[in-house]
């Protein structure tokens, strides 16, 4: 049976990726000023104002917040005031305080590092069981193997179309092209994406901000031909591919001069473009103490190993916390009908080979670092320069899966 599957992407300077982008810029620098600094700030944007409030708990970084928040709207290329925001004329304002104290206690000490003796804190297997999860909630991650990033193939052609007009538009390339922008792809399958036998784009819609000097018809030229056809594959594309550009017309006003912008408002363009749930947490401007970002990573990292070990061909996994707990209360495995053994069966493996305990996460794939306003536009997974997309214990796994049919 046909079935079909959208998903969209924004460019960087979409009014809410440019406030995700503005967020992670200033966790970054307290960051790098001090790994261990809690940050949960948030920024909205609009007209001619950012505005930035959270909550902080550094005892030596001292960040110049105004300072990192222009420089970072400066790199997505807000420049010119007649923009309605810009960089260097439009106000800041910083209503940023300390983390409560009692958030801080439940991450600090854990509530079973609480309970242990001494003796236990000391034995090896609790090593990682000092902090606690920074908030409770429940976290997905996701791959498929229908593309060699392991990512839903909708939201993957999706994220390159915006790339592109990014790269079109700082290159100058197109020079009309200014930072607004959003893109989305409808892709047609016979089946699920596991057993699919055909797979097309039924429908590309692009809108992009532009200057008010260029026709509509120059635009829908240049989008077609500068970005689609450069983006998707022709095997993709069909004589029936329909196109809708700048579909509400002309898109001079944009940015945060033509909509106001808020932390986290993207979650879905964040993750998998709604192929899968979301738990709701949102990831910009968090420290990794925040469960709700990095055991999002953490859970997308298990599920890619496990495709990538070919255990599955699809693998969903959800993993849910207690605030002021190390140990998720629950770890599931759905692998869709597609594992080479059961759902049980790799949960178990899943369970001897990863360690979701906050502090374990944070020490395993290296958090404590300033790598977070890169993820903040384009989606935060199925890009190989973030240590969640290691794919380094699929050989382990697929060993020990094999270990158990011989067994069984």
């Amino acid at each position: 049976m046909r079935k079909f599957y959208t998903s969209e992407s924004v460019s960087e300077g979409h009014p809410d990726k440019l406030a995700d982008f503005i967020s992670d810029s200033i966790l970054d620098e307290f960051l790098r000023q001090e790994p261990t600094s809690r940050v949960a700030v948030e920024t909205l944007v609009t007209t001619g104002m950012a505005v930035v409030a959270g909550e902080v708990r550094a005892h030596r970084a001292h960040v110049d917040v105004q300072r990192v928040v222009r420089e970072a709207v400066q790199k997505v290329g807000y420049v010119r005031a007649n923009y309605g925001f810009d960089a260097e004329y439009s106000a800041v304002l910083v209503a940023i305080h300390g983390q409560s104290p009692e958030i801080a206690e439940g991450v600090d000490h854990s509530e079973e590092w609480r309970a242990m003796t001494a003796e236990d804190r000391g034995r090896p297997e609790n090593k990682y069981s000092e902090v606690g999860a920074g908030d409770q909630g429940l976290m997905f991650g996701y791959a498929t193997d229908e593309t060699p990033e392991l990512m839903p193939l909708p939201v993957s052609l999706a994220h390159g179309l915006t790339r592109r007009l990014a790269e079109l538009r700082k290159s100058g390339t197109l020079p009309y092209l200014r930072p607004d922008a959003k893109a989305q792809v409808t892709v047609v399958r016979d089946g699920e994406p596991h057993d699919a036998r055909e797979t097309f784009v039924d429908t590309v819609v692009i809108s992009t901000q532009h200057s008010d000097d260029v026709t509509q018809e120059q635009i829908r030229e240049d989008m077609i031909e500068h970005v689609v056809r450069a983006v998707i594959p022709a095997e993709y594309l069909t004589p029936e591919t329909k196109y809708f550009i700048n579909p509400s017309g002309r898109f001079v006003i944009g940015g945060p001069h033509g909509d106001t912008g808020l932390t986290g408002r993207k979650i879905i363009v964040d993750t998998y473009g709604g192929a899968v749930p979301h738990g709701g947490g949102a990831f910009s401007g968090k420290d990794p103490t925040k469960v709700d970002r990095s055991a999002a990573y953490y859970a997308r990292y298990i599920a890619k190993n496990v495709v990538a070990a070919g255990l599955a061909r699809r693998a969903l996994v959800e993993v849910a916390y207690a605030i002021g707990r190390a140990h998720p209360v629950s770890l599931r495995v759905d692998t869709y009908g597609t594992g080479t053994v059961s759902d049980a069966v790799l949960a178990e493996l899943v369970h001897g080979y990863f360690d979701a305990r906050p502090q374990a996460i944070i020490a395993q794939l290296d958090l404590l670092r300033p790598i977070y306003a890169q993820t903040a536009a384009y989606g935060h997974f199925g890009r190989p320069e973030f240590p969640w997309e290691q794919t380094d214990k699929a050989g382990a796994l697929r060993q020990a899966a094999e270990g158990l049919k011989q067994n069984a």
